[in-house]
Protein backbone atom coordinates (compact mmCIF):
# COMPACT_ATOMS: atom_id res chain seq x y z
CA UNK A 1 0.00 0.00 0.00
CA UNK A 2 1.06 3.17 -0.61
CA UNK A 3 2.16 5.78 1.79
CA UNK A 4 -0.78 7.94 2.90
CA UNK A 5 -0.55 12.09 1.32
CA UNK A 6 0.04 14.20 3.96
CA UNK A 7 -2.32 16.65 2.38
CA UNK A 8 -0.14 19.05 3.40
CA UNK A 9 0.30 22.04 0.85
CA UNK A 10 2.43 22.09 -2.69
CA UNK A 11 4.72 24.42 -2.10
CA UNK A 12 6.63 26.02 -4.97
CA UNK A 13 10.43 24.20 -5.13
CA UNK A 14 9.67 22.00 -2.36
CA UNK A 15 11.10 18.48 -2.65
CA UNK A 16 9.46 15.23 -2.37
CA UNK A 17 12.58 13.33 -1.39
CA UNK A 18 12.41 13.09 2.49
CA UNK A 19 16.14 14.98 2.96
CA UNK A 20 17.02 18.34 2.54
CA UNK A 21 17.81 19.40 -0.97
CA UNK A 22 20.65 21.14 -1.93
CA UNK A 23 20.47 24.52 -2.69
CA UNK A 24 20.75 25.64 -6.35
CA UNK A 25 21.84 28.81 -7.49
CA UNK A 26 19.42 29.58 -11.03
CA UNK A 27 20.89 30.82 -14.39
CA UNK A 28 21.98 34.36 -14.88
CA UNK A 29 18.68 36.15 -15.96
CA UNK A 30 16.52 33.70 -14.52
CA UNK A 31 14.90 34.46 -11.13
CA UNK A 32 14.75 31.56 -8.29
CA UNK A 33 10.61 31.60 -8.49
CA UNK A 34 10.91 31.12 -12.33
CA UNK A 35 13.50 28.53 -12.02
CA UNK A 36 11.17 26.83 -9.31
CA UNK A 37 8.02 27.23 -11.17
CA UNK A 38 9.31 25.43 -14.06
CA UNK A 39 10.78 22.42 -11.87
CA UNK A 40 7.47 21.95 -10.42
CA UNK A 41 4.50 20.20 -11.74
CA UNK A 42 1.14 21.85 -11.35
CA UNK A 43 -0.87 20.14 -8.81
CA UNK A 44 -3.73 17.77 -10.47
CA UNK A 45 -7.33 17.07 -9.28
CA UNK A 46 -7.83 14.10 -7.73
CA UNK A 47 -9.53 10.81 -8.52
CA UNK A 48 -9.23 7.12 -6.77
CA UNK A 49 -5.30 6.07 -6.97
CA UNK A 50 -3.93 9.15 -7.17
CA UNK A 51 -2.58 10.70 -4.02
CA UNK A 52 -4.97 11.80 -1.19
CA UNK A 53 -7.59 10.67 -2.61
CA UNK A 54 -7.87 8.15 -0.13
CA UNK A 55 -7.31 10.43 2.59
CA UNK A 56 -10.04 12.94 1.16
CA UNK A 57 -12.12 10.43 0.72
CA UNK A 58 -12.14 9.34 4.37
CA UNK A 59 -12.14 12.80 6.00
CA UNK A 60 -15.72 13.33 4.38
CA UNK A 61 -17.05 10.60 5.11
CA UNK A 62 -15.98 11.24 8.92
CA UNK A 63 -18.04 14.46 8.26
CA UNK A 64 -20.60 13.21 6.63
CA UNK A 65 -21.50 10.60 9.29
CA UNK A 66 -21.27 13.44 11.61
CA UNK A 67 -23.65 15.49 10.41
CA UNK A 68 -26.10 13.28 10.43
CA UNK A 69 -25.36 11.61 13.46
CA UNK A 70 -26.41 14.88 15.07
CA UNK A 71 -28.82 16.25 13.24
CA UNK A 72 -31.38 13.43 13.35
CA UNK A 73 -29.96 12.57 17.02
CA UNK A 74 -33.43 12.91 18.44
CA UNK A 75 -35.31 11.40 15.49
CA UNK A 76 -35.00 7.69 17.02
CA UNK A 77 -35.76 9.35 20.50
CA UNK A 78 -39.27 10.74 19.62
CA UNK A 79 -41.18 8.65 21.37
CA UNK A 80 -39.06 8.15 24.61
CA UNK A 81 -38.86 12.80 24.12
CA UNK A 82 -42.28 12.99 24.87
CA UNK A 83 -42.95 10.61 27.74
CA UNK A 84 -40.01 12.50 29.23
CA UNK A 85 -41.97 15.99 28.63
CA UNK A 86 -45.10 15.03 28.37
CA UNK A 87 -46.08 16.18 24.91
CA UNK A 88 -47.15 15.27 21.65
CA UNK A 89 -45.46 13.48 18.42
CA UNK A 90 -46.55 16.98 16.44
CA UNK A 91 -44.29 18.70 19.48
CA UNK A 92 -41.57 16.39 19.71
CA UNK A 93 -41.04 16.39 16.03
CA UNK A 94 -39.57 20.03 16.66
CA UNK A 95 -36.84 18.79 17.93
CA UNK A 96 -36.00 17.31 14.36
CA UNK A 97 -37.53 20.22 12.59
CA UNK A 98 -35.90 22.87 14.34
CA UNK A 99 -32.10 21.32 13.51
CA UNK A 100 -33.21 20.75 9.72
CA UNK A 101 -35.04 23.97 9.26
CA UNK A 102 -32.15 25.95 10.71
CA UNK A 103 -29.48 23.75 8.31
CA UNK A 104 -32.02 25.21 5.57
CA UNK A 105 -31.92 28.96 6.57
CA UNK A 106 -28.13 29.37 6.99
CA UNK A 107 -27.18 27.08 4.42
CA UNK A 108 -26.80 30.22 1.71
CA UNK A 109 -24.91 32.67 4.18
CA UNK A 110 -22.48 29.63 5.25
CA UNK A 111 -21.45 28.85 1.56
CA UNK A 112 -20.83 32.41 0.65
CA UNK A 113 -18.67 32.75 3.71
CA UNK A 114 -16.86 29.79 2.24
CA UNK A 115 -16.10 31.27 -1.05
CA UNK A 116 -13.91 33.62 1.22
CA UNK A 117 -12.67 31.77 3.92
CA UNK A 118 -12.34 28.59 1.87
CA UNK A 119 -14.28 25.48 2.29
CA UNK A 120 -11.87 23.52 4.71
CA UNK A 121 -11.78 26.31 7.52
CA UNK A 122 -15.95 26.54 7.03
CA UNK A 123 -16.54 23.02 7.45
CA UNK A 124 -13.83 22.56 10.18
CA UNK A 125 -15.63 25.85 12.51
CA UNK A 126 -18.48 24.19 11.84
CA UNK A 127 -17.76 20.77 12.33
CA UNK A 128 -16.20 22.43 16.03
CA UNK A 129 -19.88 24.10 16.95
CA UNK A 130 -22.14 21.71 15.94
CA UNK A 131 -20.00 18.73 18.42
CA UNK A 132 -19.64 21.25 21.05
CA UNK A 133 -23.30 22.33 20.88
CA UNK A 134 -23.94 18.49 20.68
CA UNK A 135 -22.40 17.64 24.25
CA UNK A 136 -24.84 20.42 25.70
CA UNK A 137 -27.72 19.41 24.31
CA UNK A 138 -28.22 16.02 26.61
CA UNK A 139 -28.70 18.50 29.63
CA UNK A 140 -31.23 20.45 28.33
CA UNK A 141 -33.74 21.19 31.09
CA UNK A 142 -36.90 21.36 29.22
CA UNK A 143 -38.76 20.61 25.54
CA UNK A 144 -37.73 24.71 24.60
CA UNK A 145 -33.93 24.37 25.42
CA UNK A 146 -33.98 21.33 23.42
CA UNK A 147 -35.73 22.79 20.52
CA UNK A 148 -33.30 26.11 20.72
CA UNK A 149 -29.73 23.97 20.75
CA UNK A 150 -30.87 21.88 18.40
CA UNK A 151 -31.64 25.10 15.95
CA UNK A 152 -28.17 26.23 17.16
CA UNK A 153 -26.53 23.09 16.13
CA UNK A 154 -28.97 22.50 13.04
CA UNK A 155 -27.11 26.46 11.89
CA UNK A 156 -23.81 25.10 12.72
CA UNK A 157 -24.52 21.96 10.37
CA UNK A 158 -25.02 24.38 7.88
CA UNK A 159 -21.33 25.10 7.04
CA UNK A 160 -20.58 20.99 6.27
CA UNK A 161 -22.83 19.71 3.16
CA UNK A 162 -22.79 22.41 0.60
CA UNK A 163 -18.82 23.39 1.47
CA UNK A 164 -18.18 19.67 1.31
CA UNK A 165 -19.40 19.19 -1.91
CA UNK A 166 -18.16 22.71 -3.46
CA UNK A 167 -15.04 21.17 -1.90
CA UNK A 168 -15.22 17.82 -4.06
CA UNK A 169 -16.42 19.58 -7.30
CA UNK A 170 -13.04 21.61 -7.09
CA UNK A 171 -10.65 19.04 -5.95
CA UNK A 172 -12.01 15.95 -8.22
CA UNK A 173 -11.86 14.95 -11.59
CA UNK A 174 -14.98 14.99 -12.96
CA UNK A 175 -15.27 11.91 -13.85
CA UNK A 176 -15.24 10.86 -10.96
CA UNK A 177 -17.19 13.46 -8.56
CA UNK A 178 -20.69 11.65 -8.22
CA UNK A 179 -18.35 8.64 -7.28
CA UNK A 180 -16.69 11.14 -4.64
CA UNK A 181 -20.16 12.98 -3.65
CA UNK A 182 -21.76 9.36 -3.26
CA UNK A 183 -19.30 8.65 -0.75
CA UNK A 184 -19.85 11.57 1.26
CA UNK A 185 -23.52 10.43 0.81
CA UNK A 186 -22.94 7.63 1.88
CA UNK A 187 -21.15 8.77 5.04
CA UNK A 188 -24.56 10.37 5.85
CA UNK A 189 -26.88 7.26 5.50
CA UNK A 190 -23.96 5.54 7.83
CA UNK A 191 -24.58 8.59 10.35
CA UNK A 192 -28.07 8.39 10.34
CA UNK A 193 -28.17 4.59 11.05
CA UNK A 194 -25.41 4.25 13.51
CA UNK A 195 -26.62 7.77 15.01
CA UNK A 196 -30.05 6.55 15.52
CA UNK A 197 -29.00 2.54 16.41
CA UNK A 198 -26.89 4.28 19.19
CA UNK A 199 -29.23 6.42 20.75
CA UNK A 200 -31.83 3.63 20.79
CA UNK A 201 -29.45 1.14 22.72
CA UNK A 202 -27.66 3.65 24.85
CA UNK A 203 -31.70 5.41 25.65
CA UNK A 204 -32.87 1.34 26.53
CA UNK A 205 -30.27 1.84 28.84
CA UNK A 206 -29.53 5.31 30.29
CA UNK A 207 -32.48 7.03 28.92
CA UNK A 208 -32.51 9.08 26.00
CA UNK A 209 -30.33 11.93 27.39
CA UNK A 210 -27.89 9.40 27.92
CA UNK A 211 -28.61 8.25 24.46
CA UNK A 212 -27.86 11.74 23.11
CA UNK A 213 -24.89 12.30 25.07
CA UNK A 214 -23.58 8.70 23.44
CA UNK A 215 -23.92 10.00 19.93
CA UNK A 216 -22.30 13.71 20.86
CA UNK A 217 -19.00 11.39 21.72
CA UNK A 218 -19.31 9.27 18.95
CA UNK A 219 -19.47 12.23 16.51
CA UNK A 220 -16.68 14.16 18.71
CA UNK A 221 -14.65 11.01 17.51
CA UNK A 222 -15.41 11.48 13.65
CA UNK A 223 -14.56 15.13 14.10
CA UNK A 224 -11.16 14.89 15.42
CA UNK A 225 -10.57 12.23 12.45
CA UNK A 226 -11.95 14.64 10.17
CA UNK A 227 -9.42 17.29 11.14
CA UNK A 228 -6.20 14.89 11.17
CA UNK A 229 -7.56 13.52 7.84
CA UNK A 230 -8.37 16.23 5.57
CA UNK A 231 -6.31 17.49 2.99
CA UNK A 232 -5.68 21.11 2.36
CA UNK A 233 -7.76 22.14 -0.91
CA UNK A 234 -4.94 22.77 -4.12
CA UNK A 235 -7.91 24.99 -5.81
CA UNK A 236 -9.52 27.02 -4.05
CA UNK A 237 -9.20 30.57 -5.17
CA UNK A 238 -11.05 32.99 -2.33
CA UNK A 239 -14.04 35.48 -3.96
CA UNK A 240 -14.68 38.79 -2.03
CA UNK A 241 -17.58 39.29 0.29
CA UNK A 242 -19.70 41.38 -2.21
CA UNK A 243 -23.56 40.74 -1.21
CA UNK A 244 -24.55 42.07 -4.54
CA UNK A 245 -22.17 39.55 -6.78
CA UNK A 246 -23.63 36.82 -4.17
CA UNK A 247 -26.98 37.89 -5.16
CA UNK A 248 -26.44 38.00 -8.60
CA UNK A 249 -25.00 34.39 -8.40
CA UNK A 250 -28.06 33.26 -6.13
CA UNK A 251 -30.43 34.89 -8.73
CA UNK A 252 -28.62 32.96 -11.87
CA UNK A 253 -29.16 29.77 -10.23
CA UNK A 254 -32.42 30.59 -9.50
CA UNK A 255 -33.34 31.19 -12.93
CA UNK A 256 -31.54 27.88 -14.12
CA UNK A 257 -34.62 25.90 -15.06
CA UNK A 258 -32.45 22.47 -14.64
CA UNK A 259 -31.13 23.82 -11.05
CA UNK A 260 -34.86 24.76 -10.62
CA UNK A 261 -35.66 20.94 -11.15
CA UNK A 262 -33.11 19.57 -9.41
CA UNK A 263 -33.76 21.68 -6.30
CA UNK A 264 -37.54 20.05 -6.71
CA UNK A 265 -36.46 17.15 -6.71
CA UNK A 266 -33.87 16.76 -3.48
CA UNK A 267 -36.59 18.79 -1.62
CA UNK A 268 -39.51 16.27 -2.23
CA UNK A 269 -37.18 13.11 -1.97
CA UNK A 270 -36.33 14.47 1.28
CA UNK A 271 -40.20 15.21 2.41
CA UNK A 272 -40.66 10.99 1.88
CA UNK A 273 -37.74 10.94 4.03
CA UNK A 274 -38.48 13.03 6.91
CA UNK A 275 -42.00 11.75 6.89
CA UNK A 276 -41.16 8.15 6.88
CA UNK A 277 -38.62 8.41 9.68
CA UNK A 278 -40.03 10.95 11.84
CA UNK A 279 -42.92 8.50 12.34
CA UNK A 280 -41.90 5.23 12.17
CA UNK A 281 -40.56 5.29 15.54
CA UNK A 282 -44.46 5.94 17.13
CA UNK A 283 -45.65 3.40 14.86
CA UNK A 284 -43.61 0.42 15.95
CA UNK A 285 -43.79 1.63 19.88
CA UNK A 286 -47.64 0.87 19.59
CA UNK A 287 -49.87 -1.88 19.06
CA UNK A 288 -49.56 -4.23 17.76
CA UNK A 289 -45.50 -4.43 17.62
CA UNK A 290 -45.09 -2.62 20.97
CA UNK A 291 -40.87 -2.53 20.20
CA UNK A 292 -38.60 -1.58 22.55
CA UNK A 293 -36.69 1.70 21.97
CA UNK A 294 -33.48 -0.65 21.90
CA UNK A 295 -34.82 -2.88 18.61
CA UNK A 296 -37.07 0.42 17.00
CA UNK A 297 -33.41 2.01 17.07
CA UNK A 298 -31.75 -1.30 15.57
CA UNK A 299 -34.84 -0.95 12.50
CA UNK A 300 -32.38 2.16 11.18
CA UNK A 301 -29.53 -0.24 10.05
CA UNK A 302 -31.56 -0.81 6.98
CA UNK A 303 -29.32 2.61 6.57
CA UNK A 304 -26.67 0.56 5.45
CA UNK A 305 -28.87 0.15 2.47
CA UNK A 306 -28.87 3.70 1.60
CA UNK A 307 -24.36 3.39 2.07
CA UNK A 308 -24.72 0.75 -1.09
CA UNK A 309 -27.05 2.55 -3.41
CA UNK A 310 -25.72 6.17 -3.02
CA UNK A 311 -22.16 4.80 -3.30
CA UNK A 312 -23.29 3.33 -6.63
CA UNK A 313 -25.16 6.13 -8.08
CA UNK A 314 -22.10 6.72 -10.34
CA UNK A 315 -22.30 3.33 -11.95
CA UNK A 316 -26.48 3.93 -12.20
CA UNK A 317 -25.76 7.17 -13.96
CA UNK A 318 -23.37 5.96 -16.31
CA UNK A 319 -25.92 2.85 -17.38
CA UNK A 320 -29.17 4.48 -17.38
CA UNK A 321 -28.24 8.34 -17.37
CA UNK A 322 -29.11 10.64 -14.84
CA UNK A 323 -33.38 11.36 -15.37
CA UNK A 324 -33.12 6.61 -16.23
CA UNK A 325 -31.68 6.79 -12.37
CA UNK A 326 -34.15 8.81 -11.00
CA UNK A 327 -37.13 6.67 -11.76
CA UNK A 328 -35.89 3.87 -11.05
CA UNK A 329 -34.97 5.73 -7.12
CA UNK A 330 -38.96 7.18 -6.90
CA UNK A 331 -39.59 3.41 -8.31
CA UNK A 332 -38.20 2.07 -5.60
CA UNK A 333 -39.47 4.47 -3.15
CA UNK A 334 -42.87 4.30 -4.13
CA UNK A 335 -42.67 0.36 -3.53
CA UNK A 336 -41.23 0.56 -0.63
CA UNK A 337 -44.07 2.82 0.57
CA UNK A 338 -46.47 0.79 -0.61
CA UNK A 339 -45.08 -2.29 1.88
CA UNK A 340 -44.87 -0.32 4.83
CA UNK A 341 -48.96 -0.53 5.13
CA UNK A 342 -48.79 -3.51 5.76
CA UNK A 343 -49.38 -4.63 9.11
CA UNK A 344 -46.48 -7.47 9.17
CA UNK A 345 -43.12 -6.43 10.80
CA UNK A 346 -41.10 -8.34 8.02
CA UNK A 347 -43.31 -6.34 4.83
CA UNK A 348 -42.31 -2.93 6.89
CA UNK A 349 -38.99 -3.60 7.33
CA UNK A 350 -38.80 -4.60 3.52
CA UNK A 351 -40.61 -1.45 2.67
CA UNK A 352 -37.71 0.75 4.55
CA UNK A 353 -35.33 -0.78 2.82
CA UNK A 354 -36.69 0.08 -0.43
CA UNK A 355 -37.77 3.62 0.97
CA UNK A 356 -34.10 3.82 2.05
CA UNK A 357 -32.39 2.58 -1.16
CA UNK A 358 -34.70 4.89 -3.71
CA UNK A 359 -34.01 8.23 -1.34
CA UNK A 360 -30.33 7.75 -1.19
CA UNK A 361 -29.73 6.83 -5.00
CA UNK A 362 -32.26 9.76 -5.89
CA UNK A 363 -30.33 12.48 -3.40
CA UNK A 364 -26.77 11.32 -4.52
CA UNK A 365 -27.81 11.72 -8.58
CA UNK A 366 -29.33 14.92 -7.80
CA UNK A 367 -26.61 16.51 -5.40
CA UNK A 368 -24.15 15.51 -8.02
CA UNK A 369 -25.74 17.10 -11.13
CA UNK A 370 -26.13 20.40 -9.16
CA UNK A 371 -22.21 20.13 -9.02
CA UNK A 372 -21.70 19.75 -12.37
CA UNK A 373 -24.75 22.21 -13.78
CA UNK A 374 -23.27 25.04 -11.73
CA UNK A 375 -20.01 26.00 -13.82
CA UNK A 376 -19.80 29.45 -11.34
CA UNK A 377 -21.01 29.71 -7.36
CA UNK A 378 -20.85 26.15 -6.96
CA UNK A 379 -20.37 26.60 -3.43
CA UNK A 380 -24.23 28.80 -3.74
CA UNK A 381 -26.00 25.99 -5.99
CA UNK A 382 -25.09 23.63 -3.64
CA UNK A 383 -26.48 25.68 -0.89
CA UNK A 384 -29.24 25.96 -2.94
CA UNK A 385 -29.65 22.16 -3.08
CA UNK A 386 -29.03 21.67 0.89
CA UNK A 387 -31.64 24.47 1.74
CA UNK A 388 -34.80 23.10 -0.63
CA UNK A 389 -33.40 19.55 0.42
CA UNK A 390 -33.56 20.36 4.59
CA UNK A 391 -36.90 22.69 4.23
CA UNK A 392 -38.14 18.99 2.38
CA UNK A 393 -36.61 17.71 5.73
CA UNK A 394 -38.59 20.22 8.06
CA UNK A 395 -42.19 19.68 6.33
CA UNK A 396 -41.80 15.97 5.90
CA UNK A 397 -41.40 15.85 9.37
CA UNK A 398 -43.43 17.88 10.50
CA UNK A 399 -46.65 17.41 8.44
CA UNK A 400 -45.90 13.83 8.26
CA UNK A 401 -46.22 13.52 12.27
CA UNK A 402 -49.80 15.98 12.16
CA UNK A 403 -50.69 13.29 9.31
CA UNK A 404 -49.82 10.17 11.97
CA UNK A 405 -51.34 12.25 15.09
CA UNK A 406 -54.95 12.86 12.62
CA UNK A 407 -55.17 9.90 11.11
CA UNK A 408 -52.31 7.39 11.20
CA UNK A 409 -49.73 5.69 9.18
CA UNK A 410 -51.96 5.66 6.12
CA UNK A 411 -51.82 9.70 6.69
CA UNK A 412 -48.33 9.56 6.79
CA UNK A 413 -48.13 7.15 3.08
CA UNK A 414 -50.40 9.25 1.53
CA UNK A 415 -48.21 12.80 2.14
CA UNK A 416 -44.94 10.61 1.22
CA UNK A 417 -46.85 9.29 -2.56
CA UNK A 418 -47.96 12.60 -3.21
CA UNK A 419 -44.20 13.87 -2.89
CA UNK A 420 -42.74 10.86 -5.13
CA UNK A 421 -45.72 12.20 -8.19
CA UNK A 422 -43.95 15.79 -7.78
CA UNK A 423 -40.70 13.80 -8.35
CA UNK A 424 -41.90 12.13 -11.06
CA UNK A 425 -43.94 15.02 -12.32
CA UNK A 426 -40.66 17.35 -12.57
CA UNK A 427 -38.23 13.96 -14.10
CA UNK A 428 -41.05 14.00 -16.77
CA UNK A 429 -41.20 17.59 -17.68
CA UNK A 430 -37.22 17.49 -17.49
CA UNK A 431 -37.21 14.98 -20.36
CA UNK A 432 -39.99 16.80 -22.30
CA UNK A 433 -37.85 20.27 -22.06
CA UNK A 434 -34.86 18.29 -23.55
CA UNK A 435 -36.76 16.71 -26.18
CA UNK A 436 -37.75 20.07 -27.06
CA UNK A 437 -34.18 21.84 -26.89
CA UNK A 438 -32.98 19.11 -28.69
CA UNK A 439 -35.31 19.60 -31.80
CA UNK A 440 -35.01 23.53 -31.15
CA UNK A 441 -31.08 22.70 -32.40
CA UNK A 442 -31.73 20.74 -35.26
CA UNK A 443 -31.34 22.65 -38.53
CA UNK A 444 -34.33 23.98 -40.53
CA UNK A 445 -35.04 21.42 -43.51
Amino acid sequence: MPPAHTGAPTTVGASTSPFPAAVETPAAGTSAATASAAETPAPEAREPGRPGYRRMSLALFAAGLATFALLYSTQALLPAISAGFGVTAGQASWTVSAATGALALFVLPLSALSERFSRTRMMTCSMVVAVGVGLLVPFAPNLEWLIALRAVQGAAIAGIPASAMAYLAEEVKPKALVAAIGLFVAGNSIGGMSGRLVTGWAAQAWGWRGGLLTVGLMSLACAVAFLVLLPRARFFRPASLNPRAVGRTVSGHLRDPLLLRLYGIGALFMTVFGAVYTVIGYRLVEEPFSLGQGVIGSIFLVYLVGTVSSAAAGQLVARTGRRGALYLAVTTTALGLLLSLSDSLPSILLGLVLITAGFFAGHAVASAAVSRTAKTGRAQASALYQSAYYIGSSAGGTLGALAYHSAGWGATVALALLAVVGVVSITLYGSHAARAAHAAALPAR
